[in-house]
């Protein structure tokens, strides 16, 4: 045989051996028969993307979250700087404790207005009785006088008193129509103080809610795609902070080879 023939009929023997190697090991090694509970097809996943938000415009303080950390429905994404808010609130507070003393101060002062009424209502009693007999005492000195039992100067000075007597009464009277303004005055101090209360207080819950808006939270559970902003950025009104995926939240759309054919 030719050296040629036989180099060649060797590199075919080792060519078929190769082949009948590689299809063995296919067969080995290829997955098993599909039995039907596989599907296959082309399609794509989809997940809810969600931004943190800062409600109000300001400097974000800091963030305490990083990208790809995952996250619980109202965990504290980040802060905003509320400074300006707590100095603000402090005053409101400091105000409110004013308009309550305020309040009690105006009800003491109706209190004390209405003892003046009573002592004036006491009074004018005690005059209308000094009138009473001021009077009966004129009416007898007058009586005696006729009858030259008493003299005139006596009867001037019983008529005198009666006068005088009469006077008082009018002066307790105007006392207790004083003593009266003074009490509605003074209640009206008491109502005004309440509203100074409300309003302070009507504050106070306005800018805690401000506060409370300057933390914010993740509204859902998902993994933090990225910050947006960094600590010590300013952002505007509803200015994106943290964007985040819900990754429990995921939409899967598949084209199935089968339902095309169908």
């Amino acid at each position: 045989m030719k050296p040629d023939t036989r180099t060649w009929l060797v590199r075919g023997a080792l060519l078929a051996a190769a082949l009948i190697a590689t299809l063995l090991a296919w067969q080995q090694l290829r997955p098993a028969a599909d039995d039907g509970s596989f599907v296959t097809g082309n399609g794509r996943i989809e997940a809810v993307e969600v931004d943190v938000a800062a409600k109000l415009a300001g400097r974000v303080a800091e963030i305490l979250v990083n990208e790809g950390d995952f996250v619980k429905a109202g965990q504290v994404i980040a802060r905003m700087d509320t400074r300006a808010i707590d100095a603000q609130l402090a005053q409101a507070r400091a105000q409110v404790a004013n308009a309550k003393s305020a309040k009690q101060t105006a009800l003491a002062m109706v209190a004390q207005r209405k003892a003046d009424a009573a002592m004036a209502e006491a009074l004018l009693v005690q005059r209308k009785s000094e009138l009473d007999v001021a009077r009966k005492t004129e009416a007898r000195s007058r009586a005696l006088l006729a009858d030259r039992a008493t003299s005139a100067q006596q009867a001037d000075e019983d008529a005198a008193r009666a006068r005088n007597a009469g006077a008082s009464v009018s002066v307790a009277q105007a006392q207790i129509a004083a003593a009266k303004a003074a009490i509605g005055a003074a209640e009206a101090q008491v109502a005004q103080a309440q509203a100074g209360i409300d309003a302070a207080v009507a504050v106070v819950e306005r800018l805690a809610t401000e506060l409370e808006d300057g933390v914010l939270r993740a509204p859902r559970g998902g993994r933090v795609q990225y910050r947006v902003v960094q600590p010590g950025e300013v952002v505007g009104s509803g200015g994106k902070v943290v964007s985040l995926v819900d990754i429990a939240d995921v939409y899967m759309s598949f084209f199935l080879p089968e339902m095309a054919a169908g």
